[in-house]
């Protein structure tokens, strides 16, 4: 597959809800919109989820064993890696105190129970754009970097960078963090998949080939390396 026909890799949600029907149902709705899901039972499994492979956006259920959906916000709002990260809460609690007290707590939206499929995706969708947009639209500028995903063109200011197609998935995942340290695993893991047995070594070596395409103009290097972590982008 080349450059022209290869997809651009699809946000990463994280669905943490104890009602196995629903669950199931937000899995298969978000799936068809066009987004990887993974489905939690509980609040403690969640944050392990979390910790492995962080998504760009969790949908977390109020009432949960083990750990309360507002204790496992209040955990992520904690942390400063996920200090960011957009939630959006369901719940069967309608009073406007406990929807004062979700949002306090730190989630970006509020979903009551019953709702429709399709207001929430509205909902994911609006969050998002307005707190991760590159992950909602298909051009996607940070510094003098822009990336077309439909197009799947690559510009560095005015000069047209040309890349092979997992360098193009490589610096759309960096664009849609940008200054977030990743370990060579979870590059591989996002990029490559976690279904596909992939070497360590060989992030290296894409990582070598996106360094040379974006700076063939004697252009400072944005891709920073961090010494027994990982690589960012830094520009």
């Amino acid at each position: 597959m080349n450059s022209e026909t290869q997809p651009a890799l699809r946000p990463y949600i994280l669905v943490v809800e104890d009602e196995e029907s629903l669950g199931t149902l937000l899995q298969y709705n978000l799936d068809k919109e066009g987004y990887r899901v993974a489905l939690c039972p509980d609040g403690e499994e969640a944050l392990i989820v979390v910790d492995e492979k962080q998504p760009d956006l969790v949908i977390l259920d109020w009432m949960l064993p083990t750990v309360s959906g507002i204790e496992v916000c209040r955990r992520l709002r904690q942390r400063p890696e996920t200090r960011n990260l957009p939630i959006i809460m369901l719940t069967a609690r309608g009073e406007e105190t406990d929807r004062i007290r979700g949002l306090d707590t730190g989630a970006d939206d509020y979903v009551v129970k019953p709702f429709s499929m399709t207001e929430l995706c509205a909902r994911v969708r609006a969050v998002l754009r307005r707190i991760r947009p590159g992950l909602a639209e298909n051009r996607v500028k940070h510094g003098d970097l822009m990336i077309d995903r439909v197009a799947h063109r690559v510009q560095r200011g005015v000069q047209e960078v040309h890349l092979g197609p997992t360098e193009f998935r490589l610096l759309d995942y960096f664009m849609q963090h940008p200054g977030r340290v990743f370990s060579r695993e979870q590059l591989l893991d996002a990029v490559w998949g976690s279904d596909v047995y992939v070497e360590t070594r060989t992030v290296d070596v894409h990582i070598g080939r996106l360094r040379r395409a974006l700076n063939a103009e004697g252009v400072e290097d944005p891709i920073r390396t961090v010494r027994s972590a990982g690589y960012s982008l830094d520009i």
